[in-house]
């Protein structure tokens, strides 16, 4: 359908009221303007319909059939629109839509995003874990929570904690008498726990660097098992398969909990670290800005 162009949007208001109220004067009074004010504007409508809308009276005025007919769309259309542009309440206020790698909402976040919708129960979050690529263009994200080089391109990017590598496993393995855990020599005589994070971009530091920082070398017969993720190589040490190396912020509530030890106080630098990312339109809204604050502060 062929649009007509500058539809007189404001006399089709000031009809709108007039129809609903069969009366010039208490559609002035409902829209703030003069009678006269109405009269003119339903006559530019008319004359832009090329229709009459009203049959004039004396004391009154009476809709024509196309004039019922149009003013039956318009209550509609403008209720409608009345319903949109309502600004929303404390209750609908939309989810801030947050988007983190598996390991880190399983390891960190899950409890954390509890404390802060608990202390900010008008401001609730969805939390998804997702390790793809975020396109922030189709809407389906509001804040990326991301472990990486920090490089986004297009993206606001906020430094958020660091990912210094830490070697941890069970209390249990640690106790054991015939395997002592005393020096990082000692590690040599431990199935070691791999994760496929040391094949990313920009090669976040794996069992080979961090033995190499302590002057030793990998042998060839190590024993190894090796996992998808950083989340499944911390949940293996947990159950005492072996030592994991992982990220100190994703094993803190372990240690914190004395679920996983740190048998040596050596942490290996990351080129990677942890990132809060958000989209350049959203760099100014406020439940963005108020979650990345919280996120800095609370870590």
């Amino acid at each position: 359908m062929k649009r007509r162009p500058n539809p007189p949007l404001i006399a089709a208001r000031s009809f709108e009221a007039a129809a609903r109220h069969s009366s010039f004067q208490d559609a002035a009074a409902e829209l703030h303007v003069t009678p006269t004010a109405i009269s003119h504007q339903v006559r530019r409508l008319e004359e832009y319909l090329g229709l009459p809308l009203f049959v004039r009276q004396n004391r009154a005025v009476v809709l024509t059939p196309y004039g019922e007919t149009l003013a039956a769309r318009l209550v509609a259309l403008f209720a409608g629109l009345e319903e949109a542009l309502q600004p929303p309440s404390i209750g609908d206020t939309q989810a801030l839509r947050v988007t983190a790698m598996p390991s880190l909402a399983a390891k960190y976040l899950v409890h954390r995003i509890a404390e802060y919708q608990s202390t900010h129960p008008d401001l609730p979050v969805e939390l998804s874990d997702d390790d793809e690529v975020v396109d922030f263009n189709d809407g389906k994200f509001d804040v990326a929570l991301r472990y990486g080089d920090g490089r986004y391109p297009g993206a606001v990017t906020q430094h958020w904690m660091r990912a210094e590598m830490i070697a941890v496993c069970s209390p249990a393995l640690q106790a054991l008498s015939g395997a002592p855990l005393h020096t990082p020599e000692d590690l040599l005589h431990h199935t070691l726990i791999h994760d496929s994070t040391i094949h990313l971009p920009g090669k976040p530091p794996g069992w080979i660097e961090w033995l190499e920082a302590q002057g030793l070398s990998m042998p060839p017969n190590q024993a190894c098992l090796r996992y998808s993720s950083v989340f499944l190589a911390i949940e293996a040490a947990r159950a005492a398969k072996g030592i994991a190396l992982a990220p100190e912020p994703l094993v803190r509530d372990d240690l914190r909990n004395a679920y996983l030890v740190e048998p040596f106080k050596l942490r290996l630098n990351n080129p990677y670290a942890f990132w809060i990312v958000y989209p350049r339109h959203l760099q100014n809204d406020a439940r963005v800005l108020g979650f990345a604050k919280w996120m800095l502060n609370s870590h």
